[in-house]
């Protein structure tokens, strides 16, 4: 397990009222999914309803593991480190690529296929707000794709997608999850 390039600061409400600062240092979840191609999760938080409960001081709700999407009726904000690819993504099997969505809970998400454009192609139930914060990305998508570079921000909403690093170097993007529910037939 790692630890975070960077600090989660969570504010809450002492016994009076009074904003404080609640904790300060390092998201507590990092890990690599994936093997050594694979990106690193650092999970900073997640809710469990909307609205969201405010209350005095309570902590994040506690999760085991990492999880892909946000909690039901919920959200969660997570920040990636994605490598650059390597030759090794391309032979990925649609079982393989499965079982790397599998670690954070979500098998049945991976649409991998013997025609799929990215061995990583995913779908889920959820709006997607990410937001590029060094490097660039290709974001593609079942009928084309563009390139995300750091200050782009994606509204991705339940599309079947995938990510690829073709930069040579690593890439930071921040993901906040909303949990959705297909309408129109899109199930």
């Amino acid at each position: 397990m790692s630890t975070a390039p960077f600090r989660r600061i969570v504010t809450g409400h002492d016994a009076q009222g009074n904003a404080i600062i609640q904790e300060d240092g390092p998201p507590p979840r990092v890990q690599r999914i994936g093997g050594e191609i694979g990106p690193m999760f650092y999970e900073v938080w997640n809710t469990r309803e909307t609205p969201a409960r405010i209350d005095r001081a309570s902590g994040e709700p506690a999760e085991d593991g990492i999880k892909l999407a946000p909690p039901q009726n919920g959200t969660r904000i997570r920040v990636l480190d994605i490598p650059p690819e390597d030759t090794r993504m391309a032979t990925l099997t649609p079982e393989e690529a499965a079982a790397h969505f599998a670690e954070v809970g979500a098998g049945a998400a991976s649409s991998h296929s013997a025609g799929s454009r990215h061995a990583m192609m995913h779908r889920t139930q959820t709006v997607d707000y990410g937001i590029v914060l060094e490097g660039e990305l290709v974001l593609i998508v079942d009928d084309g794709e563009t390139v995300v570079r750091a200050g782009d921000i994606v509204v991705q909403r339940g599309t079947n997608h995938g990510w690829a690093n073709r930069s040579g170097k690593n890439c930071r993007i921040a993901f906040i999850l909303i949990d959705g529910a297909y309408a129109d037939g899109l199930a």
